[in-house]
């Protein structure tokens, strides 16, 4: 049946099996174990041999829900739900390599994982280098014959660019490699990478699968055997499982993804533009914005270009902050993909953790500014910023 149902009506009407009481809405089951009919049951359910649930750090029905659409959203066999989508990285990366393993990962990744990459996983004796995004030739002079992952954001975070994600997957299956797809500011509902040639697709669905910023949680979407088989392994005895309450949360928020990604589009491009025209702003950064590097790519590989806009302000660091400290309406925080707009002085927080070096190999600069545009009435959203541009 899904084959026969558009995006909209698989993101409300799949991932849900209702129970005995024949709920409508989806049913929270906040439990931590399951019970068996007899000591057999319970035998055969932990061997494997009978479907079931058992504990929740391995299965829960919420997050079952969960699940099953976000994989049906995104095209693909399977999908596990993270406690964040920090840890959804990290349990791709214990999942799949090992020591002597080498990922190629973009500069221009949540400054997060950059951290994440270079402190922690390094420390395993797996080799991480970092190449510029959209230059293809560095991906390939990067890959080595330990190559096991290609990591990538597309669109980047704080910067928009964008890379060739059928490109990229063929070099990474050129070499044995595979290509995992951050689709944190797109989400299905503007690109699906799996179709592109990506193995895997990773999410923070704290961000726009939520939509309102209430809870934390990642996801992991990709082939039954990398994600179902292994990935699932890593959380079955790591723990960093998402809760049955997150999972609800998530769930209906996936009802509203068409419309509110839609609407995101709608105002990000208006206020891009705006700035565009603005005399204290230097440029703009958006996919929708004819001048952007890789507009025509993002029309071919997008269905829509997002509702994250970062500029850069004349007068730096100083400039930035009283552009941020102006605003009455705009949340001042580092989140995004909410209904309510974010502003961030990414240099500052998202990538402070990053070295001087590093911040300027992503172009993060000191007069940059990040807004998450959310659903509020445009016109409101572009006076609250021109108070500070003034």
């Amino acid at each position: 049946m899904n084959d026969e149902l558009h995006f909209e009506t698989l993101a409300i009407r799949s991932g849900h099996e209702r129970t005995n009481e024949q709920e409508h809405s989806e049913a929270i089951f906040p439990t931590s174990s399951f019970v068996f009919n007899s000591a057999a049951e319970a035998a055969a359910k932990f061997a494997g041999d009978q479907p079931g649930n058992i504990y929740a750090r391995m299965t829960n029905p919420t997050v079952a829900y969960f699940q099953e659409r976000l994989a049906t959203l995104e095209g693909g066999e399977a999908c596990v739900a993270t406690s964040s989508g920090m840890s959804a990285i990290l349990a791709v990366v214990l999942a799949l390599l090992k020591t002597g393993d080498h990922i190629v990962c973009s500069r221009s990744v949540f400054g997060t994982t950059t951290v994440l990459f270079n402190n922690y996983i390094e420390k395993f004796g797996i080799d991480v280098s970092f190449v510029d995004l959209t230059d293809l030739d560095q991906w390939r002079a990067a890959v080595g014959s330990n190559t096991r992952l290609l990591f990538a954001e597309t669109p980047s975070n704080p910067l928009t660019e964008i890379v060739d994600i059928k490109e990229l997957a063929d070099i990474a299956h050129n070499n044995d490699a595979l290509l995992a797809i951050d689709n944190c500011f797109c989400t299905p509902a503007l690109q699906r990478p799996l179709s592109l040639g990506a193995d895997l697709v990773i999410h923070s669905a704290t961000k726009y699968l939520d939509g309102q910023g209430r809870c934390l949680g990642g996801a992991v979407v990709g082939g039954e055997e990398l994600v179902a088989k292994e990935v699932a392994g890593v959380l079955r005895s790591g723990g960093m499982v998402m809760s049955p309450f997150n999972a609800w949360v998530f769930h209906k928020g996936l009802e509203t993804l068409g419309l509110r990604m839609r609407a995101h589009c709608e105002n990000a491009s208006k206020l891009a533009q705006w700035l565009s025209a603005h005399p204290k702003v230097s440029k703009v950064y958006y996919p929708g914005l004819e001048n952007h590097p890789q507009h025509d790519l993002a029309k071919r590989q997008q269905s829509g270009f997002g509702g994250i806009v970062s500029f850069e302000v004349i007068g730096g660091r100083e400039a930035c902050w009283h552009v941020v400290d102006s605003t009455k309406m705009i949340s001042i925080t580092a989140n995004l993909g909410d209904a309510k707009s974010t502003i961030t002085h990414p240099a500052s927080t998202t990538h402070g953790r990053l070295s001087d070096e590093q911040r300027a190999e992503s172009g993060i600069s000191d007069n940059l500014l990040r807004v998450s545009v959310g659903l509020e009435t445009f016109e409101d959203i572009r006076d609250d910023l021109a108070r500070g541009l003034a």
